[in-house]
């Protein structure tokens, strides 16, 4: 699948309960191929792909994030898919995904499709800060260094030359510092206004308020900043709500996407 532009498809936008929209994932597309950054937590994927005229075969490369339903449980689809339909993904990951994908794909699916994995679908195992290609894009993984379950982020070197961070859905810890200070795009994790923080308890929960992320972006100095893994009680307002917040601590440009919506890089 070849496009002459960068830009990300995001497929879903919400928290891990979300209801009202699917879970954060995304395609990042570019002039060589395109990538899949987790899948949300059901087949559900499948209907968002169909959507937006994707199909499963357009995909052959896969990155997850972590372990956790929200972002895993798509993966199985998506393996599923390919076994079904004879066509090759990689999938890149941690040590502790890749394993429990393995596991549960060879436990529930069809034995004559699972003995698929490892030559149809390959499991390709990543350490904190190796450098690799998928979708047609350089990338370096790293380690968030969560306080809940083993969690990668990863930069992308865009071919027009700008460099695009994703820091996964946790807050920011400064050991990552390297690896998103000055970037072109950064993506993070906003589970609420900051002035809701008491009705949707972000931080019990481990995650950041708008106003962290937008601090962060500032402090960080990048160009770009896209908020996602929101809460969906808020979204005919979240939009103009989340920009506004945001604005107050970053000067740069703001994006707060629903699911479907293309933003070109």
């Amino acid at each position: 699948m070849q496009n002459k532009n960068n830009y990300i498809t995001m497929l879903g936008t919400g928290n891990a309960l979300a209801t009202r929209c699917y879970n954060t994932c995304f395609t990042l597309h570019g002039e060589k191929g395109v990538l899949l950054v987790d899948a949300g937590g059901g087949n559900g994927i499948l209907t968002q792909l169909e959507k937006v005229g994707m199909r499963c075969e357009d995909i052959r490369d896969l990155f997850v994030t972590h372990v956790h339903t929200d972002h895993l449980l798509g993966c199985v689809w998506m393996i599923r898919m390919a076994l079904q339909f004879r066509h090759t993904l990689r999938v890149w990951s941690h040590k502790k995904v890749l394993d429990m994908l393995t596991i549960i794909c060879r436990q529930i699916l069809p034995q004559k499709e699972a003995e698929g994995i490892g030559s149809l679908v390959t499991m390709n195992y990543l350490r904190d800060g190796e450098q690799f290609e998928a979708g047609g894009f350089p990338l370096q993984c790293f380690d968030i260094h969560s306080t809940k379950d083993r969690q990668f982020g990863f930069t992308a070197q865009l071919s027009d030359g700008q460099r695009l961070c994703c820091l996964g859905d946790e807050p920011f810890s400064p050991e990552c510092r390297h690896y998103a200070e000055g970037a072109d795009w950064l993506m993070s994790e906003a589970f609420c206004l900051y002035e809701d923080r008491d009705r949707f308890l972000p931080y019990e929960k481990h995650h950041s308020t708008v106003l962290d992320a937008a601090r962060l972006a500032e402090d960080l100095g990048v160009k770009n900043l896209i908020l996602y893994h929101t809460e969906d009680q808020t979204l005919d307002t979240r939009r103009e709500r989340y920009t506004m917040e945001a604005k107050t601590a970053f000067s740069g440009q703001v994006f707060v996407p629903d699911d479907l919506e293309i933003i070109t890089l």
